[in-house]
């Protein structure tokens, strides 16, 4: 017996996403197997199954029961005709037609994912279920991809490659194989079977198969259905003629044509019958959406290809139940199956009982929550009007209605169709013969007031410019009819016509500014879309041309529309927006100047007719969009507008005087006309430069006046500080980048004085006031610092010529920059900048020591003093910036001998100092240093492999200078932290490039074996982590064993459990506190190891505790002493341990070596804390460079700033 299994893909690997168990009795399986559910009948002389010898299986010779390319791949590869890989099939099949079978049922085993492969013997002896439980146990559970779901571009097109061979397959075997009542019935029975399985790969892949495998058998239906129609009437007319000329033997075969053509219909029924009610009747409520969405996307396929069958409630009913699914995309796929057919005028007499039946539910999936759903939604429903008008009732319309206000744009053009479909499709039946007219006669008069009154109904009088652009696909020709609009407006009213209400004439200029500005602008409202989108060319053509248009009519027509409604302010106010709109070169070439000079008269008179803010702000715009200089007509318009502001100008002063002088005899008409005048100018002043009027100097005497008298009316102070504040925003625009550090400081203080601190002391309802910068000014204020401020001597753009040599110059050029610097430290200092940002400040500490030493050095106490572990975090991300800044420079393989590298380890050492002694207070943020270093180092694996080592492993060198402030417990936490990255391999190198590795791990290790005792009484002694750097850390003696090392470093001493015994660590709540494991690296579970020996340990640090107690009298005598000494001398620092402070500290603990226990007891300050003098060691330059720093700007005192408000 021949075994066929096929070549599988070793680099995919699938599997199901569900259970995998399967009905041991078979009996979905069963449920539907063709025809009485047997596989097949065999004909006569028919080989036998499993022929000996090669065979041919698509095309493709076999050797050995391997074939060379499987229908699998060749599907999935879709570089071949899918015509010719089913004739090869086919070819195969008539050769072999259970080889063939087995092949085409193992290449719908592996679409689904299924790595197991069906033989011959399976199929020969087993049932579909067991066959389909065999492959069941074959899914890789690992994974929850198969060859549908699978993402990439090898696997994009496979369904539509899958779908057309099945659909390719049953077209060409439609004419002889289909109806041997073999293949299609074992296809049918396998894929029955599969589609009722629990395992989600074999559900989709089947379901989909067998949906399309019916697709294709209604086609074959179909066209048999024509066939016999065709025969039926070539009989008719046959059989009609003249027995003489009536030809017996054609009767006989078209007789015999139409039995077998009826007997086939019947076969291809059964199977259509087969699918339907054993695949489709399961599926379409399956609980996954995918295989829902596909049976319910088919049925309308069928349905509308061959209505005749499918197009009836039977089959309806399916596709309104499904429109309650719960998902989306099953929902959009009935809405879009409806619509093909609604589609069709002829199919709508079997539609009206699902019409009536489920409309109600149509209408409400028009506020679906997934907008796709909604926009499908109203679509049918525009079919469904198109199809009758009686079934729609106006509160069905009215639902649709409202979404032309939608912010959903494709809703809202759906909407707006069924609105032009429902209200403007319908003509006077005179107005189609009649001849075209224009203006007021035309026909689209009566639609444009059908839009007006449906405005108006919709009470929503601030979306004109929604409803405008919801119509504008459908619509755009009558939305485009301005010359319409204006006969509306302008003319009066025909014979027998209504004219328009005040209320309409206003929502009609409403529509017809939006419909401008729609056309001028070729994009959606605010509100609406994305954005702009490029137009096309045809695009840009009709947009200048409705632009032409626009100027041509309008520029005629709004003169006399001005004139007409001047004293209306709201339509004035949207009549004056429509020059902007304009091509102004028209005014030139269309020989329009009579028209803007016209224009102009009336904007001037606008102006001296209103005093509201609107109205006079959209003459100033219209002003500014008509003097441009690009065009012939701007010296017109300047003259106008320098005529009409030098009147209004000339008559302010006038007023403000005669104002000023009555002072308080001042009656209300000369204020009101102060105001009006006032108010003219600033609404001019705000699109237009007006300094050359110096309208500075009446403002700031008019408010100066109202300062001095305390009477001034409220609404000319209002007036004339804005009209002062646009004075100083044109002046500001004018001004040079001259003064861009001056600005930087001011900004800085700003900052500063709005930032939270405002609100402290009870001022909470100044909370409005306060402004945190965004990210982008933040980056702006660091990039100005590292531009202006760190920069070299010569380097000073600020330095005059030929002065260069003056020390004086150069000392005020560095009181600037210094001055720069202080401000923008003291937002980190005060948190208004976020405090990473100081990281590019701390890492100039080195190469700007004698300009910025102190400086930068009081803001990294007083960070540390706000937060130490983000002071912690911003000084090592400082070094990993340099230590990248250098490889970028140098590359991976540099010399960590190299001048920067040592100069990146030197300033990591003096971060180090500035720990200070106390390890207890700084023992989180120094962990959390440790942690960002080490995830640094390893961040970037080497491109080489394993073998080499990563990118930044050099990092740990620098890191390693921190490793002393380690607590002695933390060591070992932090060295089993940085195990989780090695591997077994790294562990074993030696080479050079593995040094840093080699040297941190060391650094870690150093006084590993006394773990013990740091447990138990490292914390009575808080300075005893200082020690003299003579004094070497124990290490590992040979005897010991590489395991028992590795054991001892997996160790955490910090976790022991405390001895049930009255001890003085019992007592101690100091000890209490510190003896908290580190919650910084916790620990998995698994690695937390026991001690070998806590007895002996417990009994051997009782001791220790014993003896110590036993010195504490004595050491307390020579603290004292001891520690005014040690504080004398470190206040000859300047606050922060670094370079001249170390060998101060240093000198005290090498000649107190024999006390250092006594101190260490005692020693209870914080180096961070210690309020240090200025410092007067070598470094100061108090002649040349004076402190400009004043420390005393870090305090809290900017908390208690008073704002003084001027009223």
């Amino acid at each position: 017996m021949q075994l066929f299994v096929f070549v599988r893909d070793t680099d995919t690997r699938f599997s199901s996403d569900t259970d995998f168990s399967e009905d041991p009795d078979g009996r979905s399986a069963n449920s539907a197997k063709g025809k009485g559910g047997k596989k097949g009948k065999k004909a006569a002389g028919e080989k036998g199954k499993g022929g000996k010898g090669a065979g041919r299986i698509n095309g493709h010779h076999q050797e050995n029961g391997m074939e060379n390319m499987m229908l699998f791949e060749v599907v999935k590869l879709g570089r071949s005709a899918m015509q010719s890989v089913v004739d090869d099939w086919i070819e195969s099949y008539k050769h072999d037609r259970d080889v063939a079978l087995l092949d085409l049922i193992n290449f719908f085993i592996q679409c689904s994912g299924c790595k197991g492969v069906v033989t011959g013997e399976m199929f020969r002896n087993m049932q579909n279920s067991e066959i389909i439980r065999r492959m069941t146990e074959e899914f890789d559970e690992d994974s929850g991809d198969y060859p549908l779901t699978i993402a990439g571009p090898q696997w994009k097109k496979f369904k539509t490659s899958f779908c057309e061979f099945i659909s390719v397959l049953v077209r060409q075997c439609q004419y002889s194989i289909i109806y041997d009542e073999y293949m299609m019935d074992t296809v049918i029975s396998l894929l029955t079977g599969l589609s009722d399985s629990q395992v989600r790969a074999f559900r989709h892949t089947s379901t989909l198969a067998a949906m399309k495998l019916m697709t294709a058998l209604v086609n074959v239906a179909l066209n048999l259905s024509i066939n016999m129609d065709n025969t039926q009437r070539q009989y008719e007319a046959e059989r009609n003629k003249m027995v003489a000329k009536r030809a017996n033997d054609r009767l006989e075969l078209l007789l015999q044509k139409r039995k077998e053509l009826q007997e086939n219909q019947d076969e291809i029924e059964n199977m259509m019958n087969a699918i339907f009610k054993g695949v489709f009747v399961h599926r379409y409520r399956d609980s996954i959406a995918e295989i829902r969405a596909i049976c319910i996307e088919e049925i309308g396929v069928w349905m509308k290809l061959y209505s005749d069958a499918f197009l009836n409630d039977s089959y309806l009913k399916y596709v309104g139940w499904t429109m309650h699914d719960k998902q989306g995309e099953v929902r959009l796929k009935c809405l879009t199956a409806l619509q093909g057919l609604y589609h069709n005028r002829e199919l709508n007499a079997r539609l009206e009982l699902f019409t009536s039946r489920f409309k109600d539910r149509i209408v409400s999936m028009t506020l679906d929550k997934e907008y796709d759903v909604a926009v499908q939604a109203i679509k049918l429903l525009t079919l469904v009007l198109n199809s009758t008008d009686e079934v729609l009732t106006p509160e069905d319309c009215e639902s649709v209605y409202h979404l032309v206000y939608s912010a959903h744009r494709p809703v809202a053009v759906a909407a707006g169709e069924f609105l032009f479909k429902k209200l403007f499709s319908h003509r006077e039946p005179e107005d189609e013969g009649a001849p075209k007219r224009r203006g007021r006669q035309s026909p689209n008069a009566n639609l444009i007031k059908t839009t007006v009154f449906f405005f108006l109904e919709s009470e929503l009088h601030e979306h004109a410019a929604y409803l405008v652009d919801s119509l504008w696909e459908c619509g755009a020709e009558l939305l485009k009819d301005w010359e319409c609009m204006i006969s509306l407006l302008l003319d009066d009213p025909l014979p027998g016509e209504e004219a328009l209400t005040d209320r309409q004439e206003t929502a009609l200029i409403e529509i017809m500014l939006c419909t401008v500005r729609q056309a001028a602008e070729c994009h959606p409202p605010v509100g609406r879309g994305t954005g702009k989108r490029v137009m096309t060319a045809k695009e840009k053509k009709t947009q200048l041309d409705d632009r032409t248009r626009i100027t041509e009519l309008f520029a005629v027509a709004l003169p006399p529309l001005l004139a007409k409604y001047a004293v209306d302010g709201e339509k004035v106010t949207n009549l004056l927006q429509l020059p902007q709109f304009f091509d102004l070169e028209i005014y030139t070439t269309g020989r329009l100047e009579k028209h803007l000079e016209s224009l102009l008269r009336q904007i001037k008179e606008i102006v001296e007719k209103h005093t509201d803010t609107e109205v006079l702000e959209s003459c100033s715009k219209t002003y500014h969009a008509l003097c441009n200089e690009e065009f012939t007509i701007f010296n017109r318009v300047d003259i106008a507008r320098s005529q009409l502001l030098d009147e209004l100008v000339d008559k302010f002063n006038r007023l403000l005087e005669d104002f000023l002088q009555e002072g308080e005899d001042a009656d209300e008409d000369d204020a009101y006309q102060v105001l009006s005048t006032l108010k003219r100018i600033t609404a001019f002043h705000n699109a237009h430069d007006l300094s050359g009027w110096d309208l500075f100097t009446s403002n700031f005497k008019l408010l100066n006046t109202g300062i001095e008298n305390g009477d001034m009316p409220e609404q000319i102070v209002i007036h004339s500080l804005q009209c002062t504040h646009y004075v100083i925003l044109w002046h500001l625009a004018k001004l040079s980048e001259g003064s861009s550090r001056k600005a930087f400081t001011i900004l800085c203080d700003l900052l500063l004085i709005f930032s939270h601190q405002m609100v402290s002391g009870g001022r909470e309802h100044l909370e409005p006031l306060v402004y945190s910068p965004e990210d982008s000014l933040q980056s702006e204020l660091l990039s100005f610092i590292m531009n202006h401020v760190f920069i070299d001597q010569d380097d000073d753009t600020n330095s005059t010529d030929g002065q260069q040599d003056d020390e004086a110059v150069k000392i005020e050029a560095l009181h600037k920059r210094r001055n720069l610097l202080a401000a923008y430290c003291k937002l980190i200092i005060y948190c208004v900048v976020e405090m990473r940002t100081g990281a590019d400040i701390f890492k100039q500490y080195m190469r700007y020591y004698n300009d910025y030493g102190d400086i930068i050095k009081e803001t990294m106490s007083k960070t540390r003093q706000i937060d130490k572990i983000q002071c912690a975090k911003t000084l090592i991300l400082s070094l990993q910036q340099l230590f990248i800044e250098m490889v970028t420079e140098l590359g991976h393989g540099f010399d960590r001998s190299s001048s920067a590298f040592c100069g990146i380890k030197e300033l990591a050492r003096r971060f180090s100092l500035t720990f200070g002694l106390d390890q207890v207070k700084t023992r989180d943020a120094i962990a959390m240093l440790h942690k960002d270093g080490i995830e640094f180092a390893f961040k970037e694996p080497s491109p080489q492999g394993e073998g080499s080592p990563p990118r930044n492993l050099a990092f740990l060198d620098i890191l390693s200078e921190f490793s002393s402030k380690l607590m002695r417990q933390d060591k070992r936490t932090v060295h089993m932290y940085l195990e989780r990255f090695m591997t077994f391999q790294m562990a074993l190198q030696r080479e050079d490039c593995w040094l840093p590795l080699i040297s941190y791990r060391n650094s870690l290790q150093a006084g590993g074996d006394d773990d013990t005792m740091s447990v138990m009484s490292g914390y009575s002694s808080r300075g005893s982590s200082v020690r003299s750097k003579k004094t070497k850390p124990p290490v590992v003696t040979e005897s010991s064993s590489s395991s028992e090392v590795w054991q001892q470093s997996m160790q955490t001493p910090v976790m022991m459990p405390s001895p049930h015994l009255t001890s003085t660590a019992m007592r101690d709540p100091k000890r209490a506190r510190d003896d908290s494991f580190m919650g910084v690296y916790p620990l998995p579970h698994d690695q937390q190891q026991p001690h070998q020996h806590p007895h002996s340990q417990v009994t051997w640090m009782l001791a220790q505790r014993q003896q110590e107690e036993a010195r504490q009298q004595e050491r307390a005598m020579n603290y004292a002493k001891l520690r005014t000494n040690l504080q004398h001398a470190i206040r000859r620092g300047t606050g922060l341990m670094e370079e001249d402070e170390e060998p101060i500290v240093e000198d005290v603990m090498m000649s107190s070596e024999g006390r250092m226990d006594d101190l260490n007891e005692g020693m209870d300050f914080d180096t961070m804390d210690i309020d240090l003098p200025p410092s007067k060691n070598r470094r100061e330059r108090s002649e040349l460079k004076p402190d400009y720093f004043d420390p005393s700007i870090m305090d809290e005192s900017v908390s208690s700033i008073k704002i003084r408000i001027l009223y």
